[in-house]
């Protein structure tokens, strides 16, 4: 089973029993025991030990993958300290009387998700505990929250050229300056240029669609989860100390911001005489998140003890707190890592890498279509972004390095594209784990809800690329991608209607 199509189908198993079940922990681990069973040829003893010591305690062992949950649980803390504090209370009492309708809510939360593009993850954790107040306030679901969250998340991050992923990309186009490679994929990056402009557009027009237009009509009924959980604590903004102000909210949330920044260039060897931009490219994002949290952690305690809002051992009980709130978000992470470790020891790398090199020799300018889909179908079976681009892009160097310079920047941004795509629609995407976690909304209406934005700006993204591959033009190709796009949402809207408040409401 090696390295054959059956690599792949412990992920697909999961991702589809977490659709249909909407059970994601018990989804993820049958996908992670039918992995150990095909690498261990049935045999029980074998199928064990691959997935608790190979894959369970191997993830959780991974210095990278420490990393981010020490990142994670310290995020926890701080955003259970700004509500104890009442900066969230005081952000939404701010916001209350300086953003008036539905609309402006969500291009606020938009807005500030553009503004955060270092990580990811930063992103999704940032943005919503920030934005889940003022959407609340205006009805929002949190489905459509955590589609916000995530659609600014990665999207924004790749074509950002000071982030963790493009440091990640600049790192496998080898035998190429990484950095100027990403620089010129930009304006072909169309799944993420192009989401951004379907959710300002959708929600301009107040479009809503599938299984999120059911959300949003129960969200203005004042029921914001539709399902009746309240996952990952359920935290509330109305709690804490009605003394705090937006400063309580707006300096952890910046000093996180430059503290993060700071580790991550630190962790790239700025301060031993790496260039900035260098030190990005070659920055580790677990360990600068890690540093960079831990840092602003104890800047906030000293802050909020100063200005008396929060006792040295209030900010301490939110320790606990803030841990139990991450807790959902760990064990989906630790889940879906597990399984990406089960699809790699069966050579799903190898099977999607001989089908990419085989495909190459077809018609060549549709084979930035091809990648997209390739990609996108990849990164939703393994969960990962950045292990597409590691698989995809070694491939798209090779094929065109020194016979065609344009088409190889074409290549390698339908590669980044389709990750994200992919990486979007995935249940067991840890970015997607991430904006469920921010907008503090059930995993799997997070994915249902998602799943038929990302895919109708899939279908636009591949028309896109087959333009691209036959013009080798950018801005003409972004140009008619955009318009399909905005006649899209118009379509949309003329079949499915508006999703609008009473007046009152407003």
């Amino acid at each position: 089973m090696t390295g054959t199509f059956w690599a792949l189908v412990p992920a697909i198993v999961a991702i589809v029993l977490a659709l249909i079940t909407k059970e994601v922990y018990s989804s993820l681990f049958v996908g992670i025991a039918i992995g150990g069973l095909f690498y261990a040829n049935f045999n029980f003893e074998g199928t064990v030990i691959h997935i608790f010591q190979d894959g369970i305690v191997g993830s959780l062992t991974d210095s990278y993958n420490m990393g981010i949950i020490v990142f994670l649980v310290v995020l926890g803390i701080m955003v259970c300290m700004m509500n104890m504090a009442g900066g969230s209370k005081a952000f939404g009492r701010w916001a209350e009387t300086h953003i008036k309708t539905r609309v402006g809510a969500q291009l606020a939360t938009i807005l500030l998700g553009a503004l955060i593009f270092i990580d990811d993850y930063f992103n999704c954790l940032t943005v919503g505990s920030v934005m889940r107040p003022v959407t609340d306030r205006h009805n929002i679901s949190r489905a459509k929250l955590s589609y916000l969250i995530d659609a600014t998340a990665a999207p924004i991050c790749i074509i950002a050229p000071v982030s963790s992923w493009a440091a990640a990309v600049s790192g496998f186009v080898e035998g190429e300056d990484g950095f100027t490679v990403f620089l010129k994929a930009i304006p072909y990056n169309y799944y993420a240029l192009l989401t951004i402009v379907m959710m300002i557009t959708m929600v301009l027009m107040k479009v809503e669609f599938g299984s999120m237009k059911n959300h949003e009509l129960n969200a203005l009924k004042g029921d914001l989860f539709t399902t009746g959980e309240i996952p990952f604590g359920g935290t509330s903004d109305d709690e804490g100390n009605d003394n705090g102000t937006v400063l309580d909210l707006v300096l952890p949330v910046v000093v996180l911001i430059i503290c993060c920044v700071i580790g991550m260039i630190y962790s790239g060897g700025f301060f031993t005489g790496t260039g900035f931009v260098e030190a990005f490219s070659n920055s580790d994002a677990s360990v600068g998140l890690m540093l960079g949290s831990f840092f602003a952690f104890l800047i906030t305690v000293i802050f909020y003890a100063c200005r008396k809002v929060l006792s040295f051992k209030d900010s301490m009980s939110c320790v606990p707190e803030g841990f139990k709130a991450m807790v959902p978000a760990i064990l989906i992470l630790t889940f879906a890592w597990t399984l990406k470790a089960m699809t790699d020891s069966l050579g799903a790398k190898e099977y999607v890498a001989g089908l990419m090199e085989s495909a190459a020799g077809g018609l060549v300018t549709m084979l930035p279509a091809i990648i997209f889909i390739v990609g996108c179908l990849l990164a939703f079976a393994t969960g990962t972004s950045w292990g597409t681009f590691g698989i995809l892009i070694p491939i798209v160097v090779a094929v065109f390095e020194g016979r065609d310079a344009t088409m190889m920047i074409i290549s390698i941004s339908a590669c980044m594209a389709g990750a994200v795509c992919g990486d979007h629609c995935s249940p067991i995407s840890d970015t997607t784990i991430m904006a469920s976690a921010g907008g503090q909304c059930n995993h799997v209406n997070h994915v249902s809800t998602q799943l038929p934005y990302a895919m109708t700006c899939a279908v636009v993204s591949c028309i896109t690329y087959v333009i691209a591959g036959a013009t080798k033009n950018a801005a003409v190709s972004l140009i008619i991608g955009i318009a399909l796009m905005i006649g899209t949402v118009v379509v949309l809207k003329k079949a499915f209607g508006t999703v609008e408040p009473d007046t009152k409401e407003e």
